[in-house]
């Protein structure tokens, strides 16, 4: 394989998980902790960022040892993997950021279980080099952080009219009349996700059709070339008939 394409097929693997293969928009998984913490822009962070470390560190590992992991026990070695990357972020959580260890509670040992994790490590980190594998864990990574940010922004302003609540940063933005409620539940998170979730699936129908409309423009065009290659030795061969 060529530098050029190798270099390709890297930052592919960088960025799948920003959209095309997003875990939350696209793959629909761990969406239970990400609803259940985006409640402000500093846990949402404070989430990804935990997951972010654990799933790099995971897969690092994971990778390194991958000749050497017996397969009828990979899930459990994975699983113990996971957890003491885990347990380093909930026990540096709880001695440097006791806020967020708070606010984000039992969500941070279900990082644990969490399917994205687990399915990065099974699917890509058990099959490839080490190099890839961090590539693949800070891409997913920072995809699974935006979009909590994001959550976390919308339903935070709208449901309670500040940002960066949590910190000493904190701005009251919406008068608290005008604040809507319902982003602080439960039905907000998932309205809000749902949205975000519709966004994602009509822009990757829309490059879908754009494509679409590509190949067929392709197509015809090779057809017209066809064409008028069939066509120009008949034309030859009536213009030279006479002087026969």
């Amino acid at each position: 394989m060529s530098t050029a394409g190798s270099k390709i097929n890297k930052l592919k693997t960088f960025t799948n998980g920003f959209i095309r293969e997003n875990p939350l928009l696209v793959l629909n998984i761990g969406l239970c902790s990400s609803l259940g913490v985006t409640t402000s822009i500093f846990n949402g962070l404070g989430m990804g960022a935990g997951m972010t470390f654990v799933l790099v560190m995971s897969e690092i590992v994971i990778s390194l040892f991958r000749k050497l992991i017996p397969s009828a026990i990979r899930l459990p070695v994975f699983i113990t993997v996971i957890a003491a990357f885990t347990t380093i972020v909930q026990m540096v959580l709880n001695a440097y950021v006791e806020n967020l260890y708070n606010a984000l509670g039992v969500f941070i040992p279900l990082i644990v279980v969490n399917c994205i994790i687990m399915g990065r490590v099974e699917a890509f980190a058990s099959k490839n080099k080490i190099g890839d594998s961090i590539l693949d864990a800070l891409g997913m990574g920072i995809g699974y952080t935006i979009v909590l940010v994001l959550i976390s922004l919308i339903r935070e302003l709208l449901g309670g009219g500040t940002l960066f609540a949590g910190t000493s940063l904190k701005i009251e933005v919406i008068p608290e009349a005008y604040r809507i409620g319902i982003f602080n539940s439960a039905p907000g998170g998932f309205l809000v996700f749902g949205i975000l979730a519709a966004l994602v699936q009509a822009w990757k129908q829309s490059q879908k059709s754009k494509s679409d409309a590509a190949e067929i423009n392709a197509l015809k065009k090779a057809e017209s070339e066809a064409d008028a290659s069939a066509a120009a030795p008949a034309s030859t061969e009536k213009k030279e008939a006479p002087n026969a």
